[in-house]
C-alpha cells in the first residue's frame, strides 16, 4: 500500500533534481571544460544525467516521456557523444536541444484544443472565456517563437563564441529572459482579465494590496 505514495515521491524528487542539475548545467560545463579535458568533463557530467535520465523515464508513463522528460535522456546522450569524441561541441549544444524540445512540446499543444499557456493559466482560473482562450493560445505561439530563437542564439554561442560567453547567455541571460517573458504575461493577463485568483502573485499582478490576513496579520 505504501508503494505508490514513495513512487510518487521519488518521482517527484527525481524531477526536482533533473531541473536543478539542467539550470546549473551551463555553469557546470564551463568550470568542467576550464578545469578537464572535453572527455572528462563528459564523463563528470555523465555521472550526474544519466542516474537522473533513468530515474526520470523509470516514473514517468509513456505519454509523458514523449514529452519534456526527454530532455536528460538527450542530454546524456550528447554527453556520451561528447565524451566518445572528446570534442565539446556535443555537450555545447544541450541548451539547444532543450529549447528545441520545448518548442515541440508548446507547438505540439496548438494542434489541440487546449495550448499550453491556457493549462498554466487554468491552474489559476478554471473558468476561461473566449478572449482569455485566445489570449492563451496567442501567448503560446509567443513561447514558440522564444524557444525558436533561443535555440539559435545557443547553436551560434556554442559554435563561434568563448565559452565565457556561451556559459553566461545560456545559464543567466537566458533564464533572465524566460523569467520575464513569463511575468509579463502573467501580469498582463491578470491586469486585461482579472481572475479570482487568490494567492499573492495574484494581488500583485492584479494591482490591488494583499490582505492583512494574507500577510499573517489578521485583524483577530
Amino acid at each position: 500500500m505504501a508503494a505508490a505514495p514513495t513512487t510518487s515521491k521519488v518521482a517527484l524528487v527525481a524531477t526536482v533534481v533533473g531541473a536543478a542539475a539542467m539550470i546549473a548545467y551551463p555553469v557546470v560545463v564551463y568550470f568542467g571544460l576550464t578545469s578537464f579535458q572535453p572527455r572528462m568533463a563528459a564523463l563528470i557530467l555523465l555521472a550526474i544525467f544519466a542516474p537522473l535520465a533513468l530515474l526520470r523515464l523509470r516514473h514517468l508513463d509513456a505519454r509523458a516521456v514523449s514529452g519534456v522528460a526527454w530532455v536528460p535522456v538527450l542530454t546524456a546522450g550528447l554527453l556520451v557523444l561528447s565524451a566518445v569524441l572528446d570534442h565539446a561541441g556535443a555537450a555545447l549544444v544541450v541548451p539547444v536541444a532543450v529549447n528545441l524540445t520545448l518548442l515541440a512540446v508548446f507547438g505540439a499543444t496548438l494542434r489541440g484544443p487546449t495550448p499550453m499557456i491556457e493549462r498554466f493559466a487554468r491552474l489559476q482560473e478554471a473558468d476561461l472565456v473566449g478572449p482569455e482562450l485566445a489570449w492563451c493560445r496567442l501567448w503560446t505561439w509567443i513561447w514558440c517563437g522564444f524557444f525558436c530563437l533561443n535555440a539559435t542564439v545557443a547553436l551560434v554561442l556554442a559554435l563561434i563564441a568563448p565559452l565565457t560567453w556561451w556559459a553566461a547567455y545560456n545559464g543567466i541571460i537566458a533564464y533572465v529572459l524566460m523569467g520575464a517573458l513569463f511575468a509579463v504575461e502573467f501580469v498582463v493577463r491578470k491586469r486585461r482579465f482579472g481572475g479570482s485568483g487568490r494567492g499573492w502573485l495574484d494581488h500583485m499582478a492584479s494591482g490591488g494590496r494583499l490582505r492583512s490576513d494574507v500577510l499573517g496579520g489578521g485583524r483577530g
